[in-house]
Formats: structure tokens, sequence, C-alpha cells
């Protein structure tokens, strides 16, 4: 595997939708669904003291000694808190990260590290910020679809699964052997992934027969849909593989809000995208059945990570 410190700059799309209605906007958003997978967003309404509030807090919790931060340390039954032995594909990621979601059950529960008064506010009022902004992205990717806003809108008004990660990629040294990757290739399970990177590069997603970078930008939140988007558009917009490369010398955060729907969602193809000479292509998944493999092969090596082709037809 060649050297990853010196990356291909990328054609990322980057789109203001401070206009999300206006129909250059919706017609922007739609070829970059149809040949990314992947965009930027600017004019997207996400306070800058939200996202540097929030920065400031992954900073803060990072640094904090591996001993503290195992006191919100997560485990296969409660997935919110810290963790350092994340896997893709069964494959180890070079990272650690911070996991935050809303109260489910008595298992299911947020973990706030110690000595951190802060924390709290930061990802509560983050998470919010980027729930609002999927809505109204879901509601312009819906009219782009031929189906009402409200139909794609309806699974994340109650009791939707979504959350935010923190993640912390350290250096990563030179050694004789191929380096491991931050996080191998993959496609994100949810709906939409609203991504708030710092200035460090690395991120890399799979487009013309290559891995390139999506370039960091300080006014820009990064977008990319998930299966789910892909399921319900009858692979009209395809999730994109993608990647985070390591570094031999700095570190790198990031921030990924995943908009995942209520555990009771049955998804499949829009009625809107099928017909005669477009039949449905998949069969109909349950979000909670399908959520509950995929957290199963990321927490630790228990069979293989389940994936949306296998629900084809």
């Amino acid at each position: 595997m060649a050297e990853r410190d010196t990356m291909i700059s990328t054609g990322v799309p980057v789109i203001d939708i401070t206009r999300l209605d206006n129909s250059e906007t919706l017609s922007a958003l739609d070829d970059a669904c149809r040949h990314w997978g992947f965009f930027q967003v600017v004019g997207h309404g996400v306070g800058a003291d939200v996202i540097s509030a929030l920065q400031g807090a992954m900073a803060e919790f990072f640094q904090l000694p591996l001993a503290t931060k195992n006191r919100v340390a997560r485990s296969r039954n409660n997935h919110w808190g810290f963790y350092d032995s994340e896997l893709t594909k069964n494959t180890p990621d070079w990272k650690e990260v911070y996991d935050y979601g809303p109260a489910e059950g008595d298992e299911l529960c947020p973990q706030w590290p110690e000595g951190l008064p802060f924390f709290q506010r930061a990802i509560l009022d983050y998470y919010a910020a980027c729930e609002q902004l999927c809505i109204k992205l879901l509601g312009a990717i819906a009219q782009n679809l031929g189906t009402s806003p409200a139909e794609l809108c309806r699974p994340f008004e109650r009791g939707h699964t979504s959350y935010v990660r923190l993640n912390y990629y350290p250096p990563c040294p030179n050694s004789n052997t191929a380096k491991p990757l931050g996080i191998s290739p993959h496609t994100d399970a949810g709906a939409l992934t609203c991504l708030l990177q710092d200035q460090q590069a690395g991120l890399e997603v799979f487009n013309n027969d290559r891995w390139q970078l999506v370039e960091p930008r300080q006014d820009a939140l990064v977008i990319n849909i998930g299966d789910i988007v892909q399921v319900w558009s009858n692979d009209r917009y395809k999730a994109a593989l993608h990647r985070v490369v390591t570094n031999s010398s700095n570190e790198r955060y990031s921030a990924p809000f995943f908009m995942n729907p209520a555990y009771a969602l049955d998804y499949q193809p829009l009625a809107s995208v099928v017909d005669a000479s477009h039949p449905p292509i998949y069969g109909p998944i349950n979000w909670g059945e399908f959520r509950a493999l995929r957290a199963d092969g990321d927490y630790g090596d228990y069979g293989e990570e389940v994936q949306i082709g296998q629900y084809r037809i």
C-alpha cells in the first residue's frame, strides 16, 4: 500500500443551500447525489458558535488520560460513550471515538465525562443543529425523487436513532509495513451523514475509479447519503464508498452526525422511482434488525458486517 500522506485533490461538489427550494440548488443536489453521493454544503445555517464549542469539546475530551476516558467506555449493550477498538468491515480502525445518542430503555444511555462542564451542552447543541439541517436536506432529496418531503422525514419525527460521533485520529507512525487506515472503506448505513472535519485532510471518497480527497473547508460541512437513501432511490443515488487515511505526523478530529430513523421503519424503493422499466431492486429492510447486525460488526468481530447488497432481489 502506498504512502498516504500525499493525496489527490478532488472535485467533490460544493453547494450553497441558503435557498434550498431554488430549482438550481435542487438540480445541483440531484447531480451530486447521482454522481458522487458526497458533497459539501455552505450556507448551511449551523452557527459558528456551535461549531467552535464542539471543536473545543472534542479537543478537551480526547486529551484526557486513557483511564479517565475509559470511565465512560461503551459496551456491547450501551453504544454511547468512549471506544478505541472499533472495527470497520471487521478491520480495526486507527482512531478513538465518543458516541452520543438519546437514552433508550434501561441499558442504552448517554455517558458524560466528569470535569468537562461545557462538554454536554456542546454535544447537544451540535446534535440539534445537524438534525435540523438533515431534515431540510431530506425534504429536498424527496422532491428530487418525486415524493413529498413528509414521506422521507416522517421516520425521523419521533424515536429516531440518530447520533453524534466524535472522532480522534492520532498520528500513525511510519513502519516497514503498510500503515492502517483511520477507517476502512465503507458506506454509511443510515439516511444522511453530516460531518464537521478540521483542517487536517484525511477523508477520501471513491469516485471515477480512484480515491479522491474531500478538501477541508472552514465554511462547509460534508454531507453524504447513506444506504437508506440508496434503497429509497432504487439505486438512482448510490451511497459512496469512503475511508479515512492516516497521517504520520498530524492528528485529526472530525464529528459526524448520523441521521438514522426509528427502529420500526421498514424501507424499500419509493413508489415514485419504480415502474415497469425500473422494477424494485431491494426487498423490504427493517432498520432495527439491520442496525443491530451492523452495530455488532462495528463493536467486535461478531460475524460478517451486514450490507444492503444482501437484501437485493
